[in-house]
């Protein structure tokens, strides 16, 4: 009985192939094993949801009066350019005797494909058997253990409704608010598409809130006080800890904002003693970093080469798909399973003969090393983005791919190299009733640091410099005098595309709620690992954020948004309660239904609203927005930008985004 595999892109689908007996015989849109298994695939989504029109003709105009848009019963329709490789599945699936589920290892995979198999009807009982099959790593080795550890798909459902109530939730909520507050925009005179979604939203309110936190920004002066106290041929300085009394002089971040204060403390402790009233030493070990994740890997691709993300996981589906040197790459996962650690010897042999520059530091990894990325309990369809057990000429890689294959090959590397060694040190003086403190950290074994380039900081470097003698509690020295250091506070930083997506993935830190804190760690922040990229592109794309230098700021069209809207849709809050119930959905503690009825209610409460506002002064008198010139760029999230009055919804065509 012949199988079927379907795999999301034809590089995963020639990846089984290749494992498969031979000889093999390619056909337009499928290949067919020695042994009659077939191996076919999807181009991304074949499907996706249908315009408004679909529905009803009259949303071909968009009109303030026809909102909420709120599908009866919803709908795909095949993608124009993947309707002939919908119709060889289609076909395929009649005939085979088994079907096997090669989607991407994560919820949207999941749904690419089971929503293929839901539209072609496959027949219930093989539909019922169908197993999936999770690979995350081209290269034949592992593409064989992958397909000797088959699931059933059955196990996998409720992942694919979460996938299937996000995508239709974003599209609903969308759909709804971009046409909405695109017409408010209109009435205001402005002509460009006001884009709102449940996630890139959260994210330019972001960014509006730290420009007008910068713009509005008052610098104050403040002070720091510092106990000079000599000791043998140096001197120790001591930063003076301010008591409660004090508080009514600092502000909210304990900073002293009274220098007539810190002079009344020098006056009092000048010539005074100073007993050591607190002392300690001891060492502590610092473990590698973990191996990446995409967004820690956009993260530091951004710091030291300034790519965007769109880059970088372009660049990294290259690397994967392509060369295959690297394994899935959109991964939100930094764990590794136990039986890589078999491969370790392997992966660092390609890593020397792929990037010679880190030949040395391949030579000096001891792969007896456990560290504890090595963690089965915190891998599950994923695992950390890792080199493969395949090497390369690195003259066959861009420079782009050369710097990004560095990047992840020597995080992999850390992770066979033993701790970094740190002494520090602490000395607590009482001087004249007041605490004193004075701390030094020093490096003592660098492990793993040593392969952090040399533009790399350290760490605590103004700590470095310190030197902290070991003194004995009770030892009482002299305090010579004391230093008022003045200082002037400054605006916060303006995001930069390495701190924007930090901030996303810790947007926890971003909100009030104790309870919201705790969702948005467990879901690591606003939006997913496939998604930030593509976020970020549509808010340039619709000009709501722009680039100074490295700086990111909204535009006025994109502040003008922010402040018009409600609050809960530009905080991150709505997110975190969307995905606490996706994931109790994907963990079967949730039903689709309750999710999606309780969304069409919010949806309707703010069309209501919409409709009965003025147009808020914010969107009056905005300048239109310039046609928006890109260069092409192959990209698996491409976008399409409505005129408005289109049909065209104020996202992306793949439902990646939101």
């Amino acid at each position: 009985m012949s199988r079927l595999y379907i795999a999301e892109k034809p590089s995963l689908g020639r990846a089984i192939a290749a494992v498969l007996p031979r000889p093999h015989k390619n056909h337009d849109g499928y290949i067919e094993a020695g042994n009659g298994d077939i191996v076919t695939w999807c181009i991304g989504h074949l499907l996706e949801q249908v315009e408004p029109d679909a529905y009803d003709e009259k949303y071909k105009k968009w009109h303030m009066a026809d909102l909420p848009i709120v599908p009866q019963q919803w709908q795909l329709v095949p993608r124009k350019s993947a309707k002939k490789q919908l119709g060889v599945v289609r076909k395929l699936c009649k005939q085979a005797g088994e079907v096997i589920h090669a989607g991407d290892p994560d919820r949207e995979g999941q749904l690419l494909v089971d929503e293929v198999i839901d539209y072609v009807n496959l027949a219930q009982g093989k539909k019922a058997a169908m197993q999936r099959l999770l690979i995350s790593d081209l290269n034949p080795a592992a593409v064989k253990r992958a397909l000797g550890k088959l699931r059933s798909n059955r196990d996998f459902i409720p992942l694919s409704v979460s996938a299937l109530a996000r995508s239709r939730a974003d599209w609903l909520y969308g759909m709804n608010m971009t046409r909405a507050y695109t017409l408010l925009g209109q009435k205001g005179g402005y002509r460009g598409v006001l884009s709102v979604g449940r996630v890139q939203t959260p994210v330019l309110g972001l960014v509006t809130r730290r420009d007008d936190e910068i713009t509005n920004f008052v610098p104050k002066p403040f002070y720091e006080l510092f106990a000079l106290i000599p000791y043998q041929q140096q001197e120790i300085r001591a930063r003076w800890k301010p008591s409660e009394a004090c508080k009514p002089w600092q502000d909210e971040d304990g900073r002293v904002m009274n220098r007539k204060l810190c002079e009344n403390v020098v006056s009092r402790i000048k010539g005074q003693p100073a007993e050591v009233t607190a002392s300690e030493r001891k060492e502590t070990r610092q473990a590698p970093p973990l191996p990446y994740s995409l967004s820690a890997l956009q993260i530091d691709a951004a710091k030291r080469f300034g790519m965007s993300a769109a880059d970088v996981l372009a660049t990294c589906q290259s690397l994967y798909e392509r060369h295959k040197v690297i394994t899935y790459p959109r991964s939100d996962c930094r764990y590794l399973p136990m039986d890589h650690l078999r491969q370790a010897g392997d992966v660092c042999q390609a890593i020397a003969n792929t990037d010679s520059q880190l030949g040395k530091a391949v030579d000096g990894a001891d792969t007896s090393f456990k560290s504890k990325a090595w963690n089965d309990k915190k891998v599950d369809a994923h695992h950390a983005i890792i080199p493969t057990p395949k090497a390369v000429n690195a003259a066959s890689l861009s420079g782009s791919e050369q710097k990004v294959y560095q990047l992840i090959a020597r995080q992999y590397l850390m992770q066979f190299y033993p701790a970094a060694i740190y002494s520090e040190a602490k000395l607590e003086f009482t001087i004249a009733g007041g605490l004193f403190v004075a701390r030094g950290r020093q490096l003592m074994s660098a492990g793993w640091r040593t392969l952090l380039g040399r533009d790399e900081p350290a760490d605590n470097e103004a700590d470095l410099a310190d030197k902290v003698p070991p003194l004995d509690k009770g030892t009482v020295l002299t305090c010579r005098d004391g230093e008022i250091v003045d200082k002037m506070t400054e605006p916060p930083k303006p995001f930069t595309e390495a701190t924007l997506l930090q901030a996303m993935t810790g947007i926890a830190r971003f909100v009030s709620d104790s309870s919201l804190k705790k969702i948005l760690r467990e879901t690591d922040g606003l939006g997913t690992e496939a998604t930030r990229a593509g976020i970020l592109d549509i808010l340039f794309k619709r000009q709501l954020l722009m680039r100074q230098g490295k700086s990111i700021h909204a535009t006025d069209a994109g502040k003008g948004l922010i402040y018009a809207l409600p609050d809960e849709a530009t905080y991150p809050d709505m997110t975190a309660h969307w995905e606490h119930q996706l994931q109790d959905m994907a963990d079967k503690k949730c039903a689709y239904k309750p999710f999606m009825n309780a969304l069409e209610v919010q949806v309707t409460q703010m069309m209501e609203t919409v409709k009965t506002c003025e147009v808020p002064q914010s969107l009056r008198d905005l300048k239109s927005p310039e046609p928006f010139k890109t260069k092409k760029r192959r990209s698996s999230k491409g976008t399409r930008k409505p005129a408005a009055g289109s049909t065209r919804k104020g996202g992306t065509r793949k439902r990646r985004s939101s």
